[in-house]
């Protein structure tokens, strides 16, 4: 079999990093990932998505304690608030929370190229946690606007294989 090309080694690499080392990243890098976020597809070209990149400790550890599975954000270089913009006019985004996924995992992908580690933090909305209410009281994210996930981002201190073969059971060939 040929050597697997980059793109096909990163996606098979990427794995969740809950554990960083909290040293900065460069700030070319943070551009780089958000370029390859902008480049995701987007229903009818609507590009939806808005970015909050935190490096701010103080921020992230307050992110950190709204998260009730966001602990790791507390030692990450950065994270990164993915939210879409759901109307922009007259204009409605039916498929906002589909392009705001294809960006977040354009972001994985890209931190895992860059040597970096990264972990996807869902936002649930339902009222038992309220972390999109939270995120946006802490972050002064307007309410047109939904928050959709968070990218933990850092140095990894830990490593895990990368993926191999498929999940047993999950493929179906010409019908179910």
């Amino acid at each position: 079999m040929p050597e697997e090309n980059a793109v096909i080694k990163s996606i098979l690499s990427r794995r969740s990093i809950r554990s960083f080392d909290g040293k900065p990243v460069p700030a070319e890098q943070i551009d780089k990932v958000l370029e390859c976020a902008c480049a995701a597809p987007s229903g009818m070209n609507f590009r939806p998505w808005h970015f909050v990149v935190i490096e701010d400790r103080a921020k992230l550890n307050a992110i950190a304690g709204a998260h009730p599975y966001g602990r790791m954000l507390s030692q990450a270089s950065f994270g990164i608030i993915v939210c879409g913009e759901t109307r922009r006019g007259d204009s409605v985004s039916p498929w906002w929370e589909q392009d705001c996924s294809a960006a977040m995992q354009n972001i994985l992908l890209a931190v895992t190229d860059l040597g970096l580690g990264s972990v996807w933090l869902g936002v649930n909305h339902n009222e038992q946690f309220k972390i999109a209410e939270n995120l946006r009281e802490l972050l002064g994210i307007p309410e047109k606007i939904e928050v959709m996930g968070i990218a933990a981002v850092g140095y990894p201190k830990e490593s895990k294989p990368a993926h191999s073969g498929t999940d047993e059971g999950v493929i179906h060939k010409e019908e179910w």
